[in-house]
């Protein structure tokens, strides 16, 4: 468990941060380059956009993103979103209005992103796989001003909705107008509307300010060594906190450069990161999973830093990638706090875990449920509109110091401080009075050759509360165990009351667009003993 420490201002920024404790100190070191005093003090003037604009005023020829077939300069880029703020501002917006996004990664998307930043706009990202029920409960929740979508048929359906302006296209193909006074905002604006995946429920919008961002940010570029000599491959989405809220905040914050593909393809990474001589490569397990199947897997080898996050990269993952020479690096991070923990960039990067909290962020463990419990200045404040349950997200300190933010993951904390991911507070089975946390009985399933997935979630039993059911689905040209074969072939790694006790063939696990499994939907399906 994390000291708690006193909030202090920061020499310069105006930003919030914490006092220093010897034992965050310790913490923070694994994270730190040598050299380092151990503060974590935001980059002034303690707002993303004036970073940002710091950062980006030099050298306004050096390359920034590569999409579309050509490369845009920093200079070109913070004219055009200049140009995007005026004609914003033209069309009557003011701060603190949202505005919908939603589209392919692109140069036009970005530049959009940033010129509502810089005018003081609340940002909406929002997946383009939505369907038509979930794009109409954002708008109703979050009533913007403006859509920009790129997405066939969208325009037309949210004429349905009544989102304010809708504009087809991410350029934003509105009349010029004068551009008003930028970077105007405060470090407590609010910037980012995310909501959430909605793997237990309607998403919920965390409303994330200009500090937060940046410190999540920051955070990440000091633990990875991010300069402006990286170059990314960024095949993530803009619309969540991996590719938008590191891969291009965390590329304009550092002054370094992103290579942007719309979608993930493999030989379209591998040719990215020879053509544009990448250093880093951000990605999700199943990006990982295909690269590591393709004849060219060495070249990542290339790279000086590949990260994983959404979902956990398996330890036989790590083992195949170390014999090409590559140690991916595992974080965890969410909507609401943008990234909370990292393994190491210079120490071990330990396979299962996802490594030591990052500078800024406190963490510790809830005594009676294991839950982490996590605050500091990447942390939000709080849901759109939702004081209920902004509410039961936040438990008090017990100390009078800041309230701590409920993740709602369950972890666990090794004798070497490494944080290791369990389970999720909702899917906990408790099976004749014991906790089963489902993804440990996913992992030992999982290694049967005759599974291609499986996922397990509790089913109502009148004899032991719940029981595990595991939903399975089979692998090309293997005979499928039987459920007696399962719970042998796991009983060597499992406790008893672990095993699973029936089995559902299905074709393919539900998930959402990011690639997690939305087990709440296996509960619903599981079959009542």
């Amino acid at each position: 468990m994390y000291v708690p420490a006193m909030p202090v201002k920061s020499e310069g920024t105006g930003a919030t941060v914490a006092a220093v404790s010897p034992d965050r100190i310790r913490r923070w070191s694994v994270h730190l380059p040598t050299g380092h005093d151990g503060r974590f003090d935001l980059p002034p003037p303690g707002t993303l956009v004036g970073a940002w604009a710091a950062c980006l005023i030099d050298e306004p020829d050096r390359q920034l993103l590569h999409a579309d077939g050509g490369w845009t300069t920093r200079g070109e880029f913070l004219e055009r979103t200049s140009t995007v703020a005026g004609r914003l501002f033209s069309a009557g917006l003011v701060a603190g209005d949202r505005v919908l996004i939603s589209g392919p990664s692109s140069v036009d998307l970005a530049v959009a992103h940033v010129a509502c930043l810089r005018l003081g706009l609340i940002v909406v990202p929002v997946n383009g796989a939505y369907t038509g029920a979930e794009l109409a409960h954002i708008v109703a929740d979050c009533r913007p001003s403006v859509a920009l979508v790129d997405h066939d048929g969208w325009s037309e359906l949210l004429l349905d909705f009544d989102p304010g302006i809708i504009v087809t296209g991410t350029a934003v193909d509105l009349p010029d107008g004068p551009v008003p006074p930028l970077d105007l905002v405060a470090s407590g604006d609010p910037a980012i509307i995310g909501y959430t995946s909605g793997t237990t429920g309607a998403p919920k919008g965390a409303v994330l300010t200009q500090e937060n961002l940046l410190a999540g940010a920051h955070a990440v570029c000091l633990a990875w060594r991010w300069t402006d000599a990286d170059r990314v491959l960024l095949c993530l989405p803009l619309f969540h906190m991996h590719g938008l809220g590191v891969g291009l905040h965390g590329t304009l914050l550092a002054g370094g450069s992103a290579v942007l593909q719309q979608g993930f393809g493999a030989d379209r990474v591998f040719d990215g990161i020879a053509e544009h001589e990448c250093t880093m490569f951000f990605g999700v397990p199943t990006m990982y999973h295909r690269l590591a199947d393709h004849d060219r897997v060495a070249e990542l080898g290339r790279l000086r830093l590949c990260v994983a996050g959404s979902a956990p990269l398996s330890a036989a993952l790590h083992t195949r990638f170390a014999d090409f020479g590559v140690a991916v690096l595992e974080r965890y991070g969410m909507t609401e706090t943008v990234m909370l923990v990292s393994n190491p960039f210079d120490g071990e990067r330990r396979a299962g875990s996802v490594g030591f909290p990052l500078p800024g962020v406190d963490l510790r463990l809830d005594p009676a449920t294991a839950e982490i419990l996590v605050r500091g200045p990447n942390v939000f404040d709080g849901y759109w509109d939702r004081p209920d349950a902004t509410v039961v997200a936040f438990v008090a300190d017990d100390d009078d110091g800041p309230s701590w933010f409920r993740t709602g993951d369950l972890g666990s904390i090794d004798g070497d401080g490494y944080v290791t991911i369990i389970g999720r507070a909702k899917e906990l089975i408790i099976s004749g009075g014991f906790n089963v946390f489902p993804a440990e009985v996913d992992e030992a399933l999982a290694a049967h050759p005759a599974i291609a997935e499986v996922a397990v979630a509790g089913a109502p039993s009148e004899e032991w509360g719940e029981e595990v059911v595991a939903f399975v689905v089979a692998a090309e040209g293997q005979a499928m165990p039987t459920i007696d074969d399962l719970r042998e072939f796991a009983r060597g790694h499992l406790a008893s009351h672990k095993l699973p006790r029936r089995m559902v063939i299905i074709d393919a696990l539900p998930r959402n667009a990011l690639g997690k499994v939305l087990r709440h939907e296996l509960r619903e399906a599981a079959p009542h003993a």
